[in-house]
C-alpha cells in the first residue's frame, strides 16, 4: 500500500484492514472449536461456539460501517476502493464461516446425543476438516499480506476438498445400508460434511478477493491455471 497525503486516510484503511484480520482470527478460532466439538462433544466448547458468533456478527456490521464510512468520507479511487471492495467481500464470506461453524457445532451435538456408537462414523470427517481449516488459514494469511499468489492454490484445494465430500457421501451411504439405525446420526454427520465443504468454497472466495484488492482482476470462477496467468502477467 503507498501513502496518502492525508495520514488520517492511511490509518483509516490500516483499521479496516485490522478490523478484517480480527474478524478473521476469530472465524478461525470458530471453526477449529467446531471441528474439536466432533470429537469431544463438549458442550462448554459448543456454548463458546456460539457466543464467538455474536461477536463474529457484531465485528461484521461493525466492518461494513467504518467502511461505508470511508467510501462516503474519503471516495477512495482506484486501488484504495478496490481495498474497501474487497474487505467488505472478505466479511461476508468470513461471516458465512461463521454461521457454517455454528452449524458444525449444532450438529455436533445432536450427533453426540444419539449415542456413542455413532463415533467410528464422525472420525471419516476428520480428513477433510484438518484441509478446510488449513484453506482458511491460508485464505486469511494472505489476505492480510494482500498476497495474490495464494488465490490458484486455494482453487486446487478447494478441488480436493469436493472431492473428499464425495468420498465422505459415499462412505456414509455404505454405513446406512449396513445399519438403518445409524441414519440419523449419519444424516447429521453428511451435513457438517456439507457445512466444511461450504467453508471451503468461502476460504477460496477470500483468496479471490486479495487478487481483485491487489490486481484489479476479476477472477471468480476462474480456474488456478488461468488465475495464475493473471497473476504472472
Amino acid at each position: 500500500m503507498t501513502d496518502h497525503t492525508s495520514k488520517d486516510f492511511d490509518h483509516a484503511l490500516a483499521r479496516a484492514r485490522e478490523l478484517v484480520g480480527l474478524m478473521a482470527a476469530r472465524v478461525e478460532r470458530q471453526l477449529a472449536d467446531a471441528i474439536d466439538t466432533l470429537q469431544t462433544g463438549s458442550p462448554a466448547l459448543i456454548a463458546q461456539i456460539l457466543r464467538h458468533e455474536v461477536e463474529v456478527n457484531t465485528l461484521e456490521r461493525g466492518i461494513d460501517e467504518f467502511s461505508g464510512q470511508i467510501i462516503a468520507r474519503r471516495h477512495p479511487a482506484a486501488r484504495d476502493l478496490r481495498l474497501v471492495m474487497s474487505l467488505l467481500g472478505a466479511t461476508t464470506d468470513l461471516e458465512r464461516v461463521g454461521d457454517e461453524s455454528k452449524k458444525i457445532a449444532l450438529y455436533a451435538r445432536s450427533i453426540f446425543s444419539s449415542g456413542r456408537p455413532v463415533l467410528p462414523r464422525v472420525v471419516e470427517l476428520r480428513p477433510m476438516a484438518d484441509l478446510v481449516y488449513d484453506m482458511l488459514r491460508q485464505a486469511t494469511r494472505a489476505m492480510d499480506a494482500l498476497d495474490p499468489n495464494a488465490a490458484a492454490a486455494l482453487v486446487r484445494r478447494d478441488l480436493e476438498v469436493n472431492a473428499s465430500f464425495r468420498a465422505v457421501l459415499a462412505r456414509l451411504a455404505g454405513f446406512m445400508v449396513e445399519d438403518p439405525r445409524s441414519i440419523s446420526a449419519c444424516l447429521d454427520i453428511l451435513f457438517v460434511a456439507k457445512s466444511l465443504e461450504r467453508i471451503g468454497d468461502y476460504a477460496k472466495n477470500l483468496g479471490e478477493h486479495v487478487v481483485y484488492a491487489a490486481m484489479g482482476k476479476d477472477v471468480r470462477h476462474a480456474t488456478a491455471q488461468e488465475i495464475e496467468q493473471v497473476v504472472r502477467s
